[in-house]
């Protein structure tokens, strides 16, 4: 089949798994801006999509999405490594229209899985995993997804791990959101500028939504931590 065989059908299975990844991220980024204004009102969430079975395949399906792109990520990084051969080690130089981003691709997709792999350790393993197997002993309980948030960004190093791959994440998805538009066919002459400012408008604001709830529980001044009194210089 086209789609898995040659190079054209495998950069749409990654605009198409990428596209959906960016759709959960957004659900994602939205559920963690609840927990900067209410501990209950995001534990509420977390139990919601604790260890139940629409959770769990949920679950299923992002790993299966993931793992896709991240496969087929691979599979074209050796195909175009392999078409240009021993010209791949010539020096040229850089065009002036390519972005960084594009050339660092993989590179800066090895960050993201390095970091996927910390944050779902940090929480889906001791939260959903733990409602799986209860007998298990964990740091916290299942529920308990504002205590972990504290707790993981209480220390400094991990605070920059995750800033180091929120930036990683911008890059990769401000590039990709546009490629992935193109390679789908909705990016003409007009509209290709238009997806790109659309993407980094989109991704930044996406990152935003992260980055605000590291840095509010890494300085402490989250209403859902003081009432907000601390944020309003009391």
């Amino acid at each position: 089949m086209w789609l898995f065989n040659s190079s054209i059908g495998r950069k749409v299975i990654m605009s198409v798994t990428g596209l959906s990844l960016i759709l959960f991220l957004t659900f994602h980024g939205s559920m963690n801006l609840v927990a900067l204004i209410s501990r209950d009102g995001y534990n509420t969430i977390c139990e919601l999509l604790g260890a139940n079975w629409y959770a769990v395949v949920a679950t299923l399906g992002l790993a299966f999405l993931a793992v896709l792109h991240i496969l087929y990520a691979f599979i074209l990084t050796l195909q175009n490594r392999r078409a240009r051969g021993s010209n791949r080690y010539a020096v040229t130089e850089k065009p002036a229209k390519v972005e960084w981003a594009s050339q660092n691709m993989f590179v800066l997709g090895l960050i993201i899985v390095v970091g996927l792999l910390l944050h779902l350790y940090n929480f889906w393993y001791n939260m959903m995993f733990a409602e799986l197997f209860p007998s298990v002993h964990f740091d916290a309980a299942p529920a308990d997804g504002f205590g972990k948030i504290v707790s993981t960004f209480s220390c400094p190093c991990y605070v920059v791990l995750y800033i180091i791959w929120i930036c990683a994440i911008w890059f990769h998805l401000t590039h990709g959101f546009w490629s992935a538009m193109q390679t789908l066919g909705w990016s003409g002459k007009i509209w290709f500028a238009r997806w790109r400012c659309i993407g980094i408008i989109y991704v930044t604001v996406l990152m935003l939504m992260f980055l605000s709830v590291i840095l509010a529980f890494a300085f402490g001044c989250a209403p859902s931590l003081c009432g907000g009194a601390c944020c309003q210089g009391a």
